[in-house]
């Protein structure tokens, strides 16, 4: 009786430490693949620069990253399935500001809270937004634009790549700024907008600079100015509307990496510090400057600050120039 005892409760201490080593493996973040929810369409710009930070923060943490695209409702399809998934770590979101700043701004009910649903990681690169000019319109900076609009009040428009978007806001940014008004035409994408920009059909656009750029340089388009705090790197002789006397003038379209409201500290720290890895790595730097993106890491503390400082901005612009969801 005595060695039956001593067996089972052998067996039993086993049993615990078998128990005990399978907690340990389960809470060792990460041990399974993590999936990054992109809310964009497979193959276009933000897909690209999801695949190329995913691939190497899979590397950073030892575990894959496999990309789910989930778009549509102006990305609020994937932010919302973000925003209710279980805050382990496991279900990470990358996305612009439309998601987190201009969707809150002009839509009423979103089924998601871009401050409350959401725990930011970090803002991993930028892309800057230019006004861009038909080359047959007299108009080659922000000077010049006031005059020809004031000359001649309802005659001019703009393109955008549709309503609500970044380039829409940018826009009424620099407009409001400059106080002159434009008629805005907003279309299903860059592509067409930039058609009919070269065409003629629309005098002005506001784009990003990674659509703008080649245009620019083949002599199709002319560049007024960015939008951003210092000229960009794709366009280094395009100046800043901040340069000709608006430095309210900033917008472009940012990328962050953010999971459900609720991290574990260790989880939080852990993909913080993967994150930043994955952005500083030369190659990853070299892919998304080849995509027009400014690659460039912001911690989580200052990434909801940014957050919070835009989103009454954002808002305030909506007002003002009276911005609807498409």
């Amino acid at each position: 009786m005595h060695n039956l005892l001593r067996s089972a409760g052998l067996a039993a201490l086993l049993a615990l430490g078998l128990n005990a080593t399978g907690v340990a493996a389960e809470g060792a973040y990460p041990s399974r693949p993590i999936t990054l929810v992109v809310p964009f369409p497979p193959g276009g710009a933000g897909d690209a620069q999801a695949r190329v930070i995913g691939q190497k923060l899979g590397e950073k943490l030892g575990q894959s990253v496999v990309i789910d695209n989930r778009p549509g409702a102006g990305t609020a399809i994937g932010a919302a399935y973000v925003a209710n998934a279980k805050p382990d770590g496991y279900t990470l979101l990358m996305s612009s500001n439309s998601t987190y700043t201009l969707n809150p701004a002009i839509r009423k009910s979103l089924p998601y809270d871009p401050v409350k649903s959401f725990q930011p990681i970090g803002i991993v690169g930028r892309v800057a937004l230019v006004m861009l000019a038909n080359t047959s319109v007299p108009v080659s900076n922000p000077k010049e634009l006031i005059a020809a609009v004031k000359a001649a009040p309802d005659k001019y428009s703009y393109a955008s790549f549709g309503a609500g978007t970044s380039s829409h806001f940018a826009a009424e940014m620099a407009l409001q700024a400059m106080g002159i008004k434009l008629t805005h035409v907003p279309y299903k994408g860059s592509g067409p907008a930039m058609t009919d920009l070269i065409g003629g059909q629309v005098p002005f656009a506001f784009d990003t600079v990674t659509a703008a750029a080649p245009q620019i340089k083949s002599g199709k388009v002319k560049a007024i100015a960015v939008t951003t705090s210092k000229r960009s790197a794709l366009l280094p002789n395009v100046p800043t509307f901040a340069e000709s006397g608006y430095p309210g003038v900033l917008l472009d379209s940012w990328g962050m990496f953010v999971g459900p409201r609720g991290f574990p500290a260790e989880v939080q720290a852990k993909l913080e510090k993967a994150l930043k890895d994955a952005v500083d790595d030369a190659s990853v730097r070299s892919k998304l400057a080849e995509q027009g993106v400014e690659p460039g890491f912001i911690g989580s503390a200052q990434a909801a600050a940014h957050l919070e400082a835009e989103l009454p901005l954002m808002r305030a612009v909506a007002v003002r120039a009276n911005i609807q969801p498409d």
